[in-house]
């Protein structure tokens, strides 16, 4: 199977190489970029299957590259690299397809992880999605496609599927944000601590929404192992 090309954009040499050694230990082939023009003509002479792109760069930023990477090649799937975890244009970045997130400082296997889910999703096919897991993963290959009404079904369908769960209600608030409706989106971040007061993304969303940290990045989440005990607690409120 031919190696699948990954652009490494970062002007620290450090994150660069991190980035490469991780993602050859899973048979990617990747290269690097040390700021925003270079990956431009990168982008032009070849083809990658993903972006792994740091935001605050000098000279181009990510946000810029960002912009024309959707308008030369919108086909291709984008990381997005923060540091402190704050994203000055967090929903312009959303808006633009950039659904997935890391913070620096980050540790290999989160990042050959991340990767791994998100080259996956091409997998997916949404004619044969039945189940809460596969809907999730399809709304954020639909955000990464720009696809926001068929995201929003996939997250309704993966809630219609299993409503005691608070990511598909998270995913929600998130693509209401994305369309500037903060009451239903601020809605669906406060249902999804309904179900789970501890779940993080929520949080942060829900904090960042209502102005408390404007710069805070847009929290995507991802899905969580269902335990025994949280099976239990689901059987115990149909029994109520």
């Amino acid at each position: 199977m031919e190696q699948k090309n990954v652009l490494i954009v970062d002007d620290e040499k450090n994150i660069r190489l991190t980035l490469s050694q991780a993602l050859s230990a899973i048979d990617l082939n990747p290269e690097s970029a040390m700021n925003g023009e270079e990956a431009l003509d990168k982008l032009q002479k070849k083809k990658y299957s993903l972006i792994l792109l740091d935001l605050k760069m000098p000279g181009m930023d990510g946000m810029e590259v960002l912009r024309r990477v959707r308008t030369q090649r919108p086909d291709i799937k984008v990381i997005i690299i923060t540091a402190h975890g704050t994203v000055d244009s967090a929903v312009e970045a959303t808006k633009l397809g950039a659904v997935d997130f890391i913070q620096k400082p980050f540790a290999p296997k989160e990042i050959r992880d991340l990767v791994t889910l998100v080259l996956d999703r091409e997998k997916l096919n949404e004619k044969n999605a039945e189940d809460y897991k596969t809907h999730f993963e399809l709304v954020k290959k639909c955000i990464n496609e720009q696809h926001f009404e068929a995201a929003i079904t996939h997250a309704r369908q993966a809630i219609a599927i299993d409503s005691s769960r608070p990511e598909a209600f998270n995913l929600l608030g998130v693509l209401f944000e994305i369309r500037n409706n903060k009451h239903e989106a601020q809605k669906n971040y406060r249902a999804a601590l309904a179900l789970d007061a501890s779940y993080k993304p929520a949080q942060d969303n829900l904090n960042r929404s209502t102005e408390f940290d404007p710069r805070g990045q847009i929290a995507i989440g991802h899905l969580r192992e269902v335990t025994d005990d949280d099976k239990g607690k689901k059987q115990d409120a149909k029994k109520e």
